[in-house]
C-alpha cells in the first residue's frame, strides 16, 4: 500500500457509515448477468469491492475463483466476518493501479466514479483494467449516467455514455451499453450497464 491518503479516505467514510453507494446487497443489473454465467472455474476481479456483495453472492453461487479488492482495510474485515469460509489469499488489501494479475471478468459497481474526475485518472482506469484482463477477457458492470459537477469532494463522480466511450473504446470492444433497464427503483435512469471485450 502507498497511497495513504486514499486509503485514509475511504476508511474513514467507511467507519462513519458515510457510504452512500452502498445499497446492502449485490446491484440487480450485476445479479441478474452473474445468474446467466455458467462457468463457475473463471477468475473474477472486482476492485473497488468496499463491502463485496456481489463478490459474496458469486461465493453462494459456488464461483470459487473470486478476488475482491480495496483499498481500505474496513470492508474487506467486514466481508471476512461475513465470509469466514473465504479464501484469505483472494482478499487483496491493495491499490488497483499496482496490481499486476490477470482476469477472465472483471465487474465494475461503481468504481470508476469513485476516482478525482482527471483524464490522467480516467484513461489510467481504463488502460489499467484493461492490462488486468486476458485475451478476450471482459470488462462489465455499471456506471453512474449523472451529471459530472465541478464539486471535487462529491463522491461518486458522474459521467454519460459519450464520456466512458472515449475512454474505454482505445482498449475495449462494446459488447453492449445501455440505460439500466433494471436499476433498484432509488438508481432508475441514473445507471449504464455495460459490457466490453479486451481488445486484442
Amino acid at each position: 500500500m502507498d497511497n495513504p491518503q486514499e486509503e485514509e479516505y475511504w476508511t474513514t467514510r467507511y467507519q462513519q457509515q458515510n457510504t452512500g453507494w452502498d445499497i446492502g446487497y449485490p446491484s440487480t443489473p450485476i445479479r441478474t448477468y452473474i445468474d446467466q454465467l455458467e462457468n463457475k472455474h473463471i477468475s473474477i476481479l472486482i476492485p473497488g469491492a468496499g463491502n463485496a456483495y456481489e463478490a459474496e453472492y458469486l461465493w453462494k453461487q459456488g464461483f470459487m475463483n473470486i478476488h475482491v479488492m480495496d483499498i481500505s482495510s474496513f470492508p474487506l474485515k467486514e466481508f471476512e466476518k461475513r465470509n469466514p469460509d473465504f479464501p484469505k489469499n483472494q482478499l487483496l488489501l491493495e491499490d488497483f493501479f499496482k496490481h499486476e494479475k490477470q482476469y477472465d471478468l472483471i465487474f465494475e459497481q461503481t468504481f470508476f466514479c469513485s476516482f478525482i474526475p482527471t483524464h490522467e485518472n480516467r484513461n489510467g482506469y481504463a488502460k489499467q483494467m484493461a492490462s488486468l484482463l486476458k485475451p478476450s477477457g471482459k470488462l462489465v458492470g455499471v456506471w453512474f449516467d449523472i451529471p459530472l459537477t465541478e464539486d471535487l469532494e462529491k463522491r461518486p463522480f458522474g459521467g454519460n455514455k459519450e464520456l466512458y466511450l472515449n475512454y474505454l473504446e482505445p482498449f475495449f470492444k462494446t459488447i453492449t451499453f445501455e440505460r439500466c433497464y433494471n436499476s433498484i427503483p432509488p438508481r432508475m435512469s441514473k445507471e449504464l450497464f455495460g459490457i466490453f471485450k479486451k481488445s486484442n
